[in-house]
């Protein structure tokens, strides 16, 4: 048997069993992805044609991490389409790079079974799919997977709620603890709560791991 006749066992078990799983483990966005390069101070980089040199490798350097995030998408596309086979689903597979993440899209009609109750069942597939590519890469993954627009979705209610809730503290002067929530969310209240001038951590541990939104000091 094949290592890909392996995963994909592992991916058909994971579907049947994605409702028991909750939330995925917080891998947020607290990557320490280094500086680029070390290229220490201009003195020591010598006359023009170093200078030169430098860009040339800064601008080769970002070129290979964006070739790096194209092949983790293109990697999880084609790991994401075998799940689909398997589960005889029809869905279009989009993938692109937004910042230092690549995200994979699946579009379909009838794909509400593969997001789940709140999200479990799209969260547990997020984390096969990064486990499939770091299988081949070596490297962790941070690739986001969305279905049916979900996140997309989900992104724009939990922003509003961030807001609403920070004009609430604000008013009040009181913290408030919301509802436990997934990496992906906590993530974009986080942000929402920032933008509204207030400040918010998160406490608990998975899977009731939660936002609390204190005024801002």
């Amino acid at each position: 048997m094949s290592q890909q006749d392996v995963e994909v066992t592992d991916a058909t078990d994971a579907l049947e069993d994605a409702e028991d799983l909750g939330d995925a483990d917080d891998l947020g966005d607290a990557d320490d992805l280094g500086d680029a390069d070390d290229l220490g101070d201009a003195d020591d980089l010598g006359d023009a044609d170093d200078l030169e040199d430098a860009d040339a490798g800064l601008s080769e350097d970002a070129d290979a991490g964006l070739s790096d995030l194209e092949l983790e998408g293109d990697i999880a596309a084609d790991y994401v389409e075998g799940l689909l086979d398997i589960a005889d689903l029809d869905g279009d597979i989009d993938m692109d790079v937004e910042g230092e993440r690549a995200i994979v899209s699946v579009v379909g009609a009838t794909l509400d079974e593969l997001v789940g109750d709140d999200g479990a069942v799209l969260e547990a597939l997020q984390e096969l799919t990064r486990l499939a590519v770091h299988r081949q890469t070596g490297a962790r993954a941070r690739l986001m997977l969305d279905i049916g627009g979900y996140r997309a979705r989900r992104r724009s209610e939990l922003a509003d709620y961030g807001r609403t809730v920070a004009e609430e503290v604000a008013r009040t002067g009181e913290p408030k603890t919301l509802a436990a929530m997934s990496p992906f969310e906590r993530k974009v209240v986080h942000d929402a709560v920032a933008a509204a001038g207030q400040r918010s951590e998160s406490e608990g541990e998975e899977p009731n791991r939660r936002v609390v939104v204190y005024p801002a000091q």
